[in-house]
């Protein structure tokens, strides 16, 4: 372990007198305000929607944690898998800066095993490498609000959420007239610009926004002489309109450009990439029974569309094209049969289309490989107060697919509040099938003779309030998996058939690995010291391996077995916020046969805030500290240490 590793945890050791060691700033919304306030520390005063309503934290026997709009300022930080690496159980490797391919992994899982919403709909990319969402053009935006559920979401979210659910939501106005101005400048001639406003009354909400990113960056190839850069422009808006006290009318839509400079796994390159991403929804809702029966008619919409170039290749710079689409028709239903009992249900009707190719300089027009999927979906969830402080929770849902038929999975909660609520315990099961994304089966590494994945999921875990300044949980999580899908590099010359299609050899194609395992802990807590100064800390054992094959017993490649946050924020009597950030990672292995070692790193940032009025904010931080130097995808480079400022405007 390096000796900033070192520091970190003797500064945690001088904080054991304190009674926790975990990270309610983000579950709880305990992070202070523009005007230096602290936030809400009852578990009762959480509202969550993981059960696609919301209700109180303490109901939901899932892992939760939740990134209010105060704790993501208080943050300052503009890429979103940068913020959820900061909360237990996640990681994210990158293919170099902000902007370039990103993956996040939710207590080991694939990243394709993670369901990305923004304000409800699903982003993940139907023409994407399995599927899987890029969380490399997201950035904090207008987010006022993220909710990451670990564990097996399935049967309310879908077959992808095996790993958990990601759910981003847009900012929406309170007050007749109200607008936000972000703006920040830095390393790396790194420019960030964040606007929005917005107004609501009895009958309309609404709410338009915009942003801009910039930066020069850095070398994506760890070892290059030149920066790749990156750029996004995004739009987004949102409009609710009560037609009647009962009927309401939602629109929302988010919309991003980026750009991106990349490089190749061996040297620099002067390749860039292109991407476009588009989300919408249009739905209308109905209430009954004097608003005990809650009805959602919507159709959602999203399209990507990627594209890469090579300057160096004259004859045609065009390197890869893809394009993915996914329109879903649903309707959701909500019940209270009691005060105790209520009821969620729903359809689901989507279909799935991508496209993509590779042209090169031996192939200048390459015909697109197609593909396209139907699934019709059904579910349902009772969610029952058995007694004070006990909820149990039982759901179904049935996926009929195209091509893989139909399959029906079932999840158990149980979520027990004691003592007046300072005890919760948490216990939850659920199964997972997901069918082979299109690009899987259809692209030109795709297999059509793969089968659906299995999984099931389960943890226990118990939460401790504390003296009414801190709070401590832990969590023990398994999981297990049949015929995962990986993707398979063929040699040359290559005896397998799968290497050859139509007389011609290939790179690879994808194939089912017939079992993996994952199992871990998550330890959380924070403690309020004074009502100035807030401590919190968490740490994740996940030891996620293969369960057969020749690579049986061997870990996850990019999964780190340790992984550790700790953050402390001040308050100072004249108003100034500071604040210091610890992230340790443990080893990795790049390679499935655990021969080729990614090393450890530790990262601390500082960050400070100061309220010049009640409506005007300035704030800096500073990256990578101590500059460390480290990867999280072996030979691509990652950020040295960066300083950079900015200003925050509410009115």
């Amino acid at each position: 372990m390096n000796r900033i590793a070192y520091a970190s945890l003797a500064a945690a050791s001088l904080l054991a007198a304190f009674p926790a060691v975990a990270e309610i700033t983000d579950q709880q919304a305990a992070a202070p305000d523009v005007a230096g306030r602290a936030g809400a520390t009852a578990l009762a005063d959480v509202i969550v929607t993981a059960n696609r309503s919301a209700q109180p934290i303490e109901r939901v026997g899932a892992s939760v944690t939740v990134l209010t709009q105060a704790a993501i300022e208080a943050r300052q930080t503009p890429a979103v898998a940068e913020l959820l690496a900061q909360t237990p159980g996640v990681s994210f490797t990158r293919n170099g800066g902000v902007g370039t391919s990103t993956g996040v992994n939710i207590r080991g899982a694939e990243s394709q095993h993670t369901v990305v919403l923004i304000d409800g709909v699903k982003l993940n990319d139907p023409s994407s490498t399995q599927g899987g969402f890029n969380f490399g053009n997201l950035l904090v935006g207008d987010t006022a609000r993220i909710e990451v559920l670990r564990g097996a979401q399935s049967t309310l979210w879908g077959s992808q959420a095996i790993g958990g659910v990601v759910n981003i939501v847009t900012a929406e106005p309170t007050e007749a007239l109200q607008g936000s101005l972000d703006a920040e400048a830095g390393a790396r001639g790194t420019t960030y610009f964040r606007g929005g406003i917005g107004g609501a009354n009895e009958r309309l909400s609404w709410r338009l926004a915009a942003s801009r990113y910039d930066t020069d960056g850095f070398s994506a190839f760890a070892k290059g002489t030149e920066d790749d850069g990156y750029t996004n422009t995004g739009l987004s808006g949102r409009l609710n309109l009560k037609i009647t006290d009962a009927v309401s009318l939602d629109l929302r839509s988010v919309w991003s450009n980026g750009q991106n400079d990349f490089d190749a796994f061996n040297g620099d390159s002067r390749e860039y990439g292109k991407t476009k991403e588009l989300v919408g929804y249009a739905g209308l809702n109905f209430d009954l029974l004097d608003g005990r029966f809650r009805n959602r008619v919507g159709y959602a919409y999203t399209d990507t569309n990627r594209r890469n170039y090579n300057p160096a290749t004259l004859v045609q710079p065009l390197t890869f094209d893809a394009a993915g689409e996914n329109r879903r028709w649903e309707y959701q239903g909500t019940f209270a049969v009691t005060e105790t009992l209520n009821t969620t249900f729903g359809i689901e009707s989507e279909r799935s289309e991508m496209r993509t190719r590779s042209p090169s300089a031996f192939n200048l027009n390459p015909a697109f490989a197609r593909g396209q999927a139907d699934l019709d979906s059904a579910y349902a969830q009772v969610q029952w107060t058995v007694l004070d402080g006990l909820t149990l929770t039982g759901g179904l849902r049935y996926d009929d697919h195209a091509q893989y038929g139909d399959n029906l999975l079932g999840q158990l909660a149980a979520a027990w509040a004691l003592n007046d609520g300072d005890t919760v315990v948490r216990a939850s099961w659920g199964q997972g099938f997901r069918a082979p994304g299109l690009y899987e089966l259809y692209s030109e590494y795709g297999n059509l003779t793969l089968q659906p994945e299995e999984f099931d999921s389960w943890e226990v875990g118990v939460e401790q309030r504390l003296f009414d300044r801190a709070v401590v949980s832990a969590t023990y999580f398994n999981r297990q998996a049949d015929n995962e899908i990986r993707y398979n590099g063929c040699s040359t010359p290559s005896t397998d058939p799968l290497c050859t299609v139509n007389g011609v050899g290939r790179w690879g194609y994808y194939r089912n690995v017939q079992k993996t395992e994952a199992q871990g802990v998550e330890l959380i807590g924070r403690v309020n010291v004074t009502e100035r100064l807030n401590v919190s800390a968490n740490y994740t054992w996940t030891d996620a391996k293969s369960a057969s094959g020749a690579t049986d017993g061997k870990r996850l490649t990019r999964r780190p077995e340790h992984m550790g946050n700790f953050a402390a924020d001040y308050i100072w009597p004249v108003g100034l916020k500071t604040g210091v950030a610890v992230r340790y990672v443990g080893e990795t292995f790049n390679n499935d046969a655990n021969t080729v070692v990614v090393g450890e790193y530790t990262l601390v940032d500082i960050r400070a805030s100061y309220p010049i009025s009640e409506n005007l904010e300035v704030y800096g931080r500073v990256e990578n500290a101590f500059d460390e130097a480290y990867q999280t995808v072996l030979n691509y480079g990652t950020a040295d240490r960066g300083v950079f400022g900015g200003v925050r405007v509410r009115f």
